[in-house]
C-alpha cells in the first residue's frame, strides 16, 4: 500500500473506521467486508446473494447505488476521522454490465474541500469487469457557514 510500513486498515484510524461503520446497519445486512483503506480510498466486497437480485437475477441497481455511497463515505473517513458528521448531498451512477457474483467497490476522494468532498466509485464483479461507475459528493456538516438568525 504505497510504502507504507502499516496499512491504514490495521492502524488505530482505521479500527476506529471499521468499528463505526460496523455500527451501520447496511453493512451487516450487505455482509459488507472492508478490504483496504489507503488516505482517500477504500476498497470493499459484497458477498452475491440472490436475495439481493433485481428483476433479471442480477445484483439490484438501487444495492449497487448504496454499495457506492458507503464505500464512498468509508473513503471519506479515512481523511476526516469516523466521527466528522457528513452527508451524501448527490450521486449519479451509470451501469454497464449485470453482477452476478460478489461485487468490489473501490472509492477515491477527489477533493477533500471544506465543505465538499467529490468522489469517483468503480464497482467489479468477482471476475474483474467493471459493472457500475459512480460519482459521490459528501458534505462536511462541521464546515457549513453559520447562519444568523437575528
Amino acid at each position: 500500500m504505497k510504502g507504507k510500513e502499516q496499512p491504514m486498515l490495521n492502524s488505530p484510524r482505521g479500527v476506529a473506521i471499521i468499528e463505526r461503520v460496523k455500527r451501520i446497519p447496511i453493512f451487516a445486512t450487505l455482509q459488507m467486508r472492508v478490504d483496504e483503506l489507503d488516505e482517500g480510498f477504500c476498497r470493499a466486497t459484497v458477498p452475491y446473494d440472490r436475495k439481493f437480485d433485481g428483476v433479471f437475477e442480477s445484483f439490484h441497481g438501487g444495492l449497487l447505488m448504496t454499495v457506492a455511497d458507503s464505500v464512498a463515505c468509508f473513503a471519506v473517513m479515512t481523511m476526516t476521522g469516523p466521527d466528522e458528521p457528513i452527508t451524501t448531498t448527490d450521486m449519479n451512477i451509470r451501469f454497464l454490465a449485470p453482477c452476478r457474483s460478489d461485487l468490489t467497490a473501490e472509492a477515491r476522494v477527489i477533493k477533500l474541500g471544506r465543505t465538499l468532498c467529490p468522489l469517483a466509485v468503480d464497482l467489479f464483479d468477482a471476475a474483474g469487469v467493471r459493472v457500475a461507475v459512480a460519482q459521490v459528493s459528501y458534505l462536511r456538516l462541521t464546515a457549513r457557514p453559520k447562519i444568523d438568525s437575528s
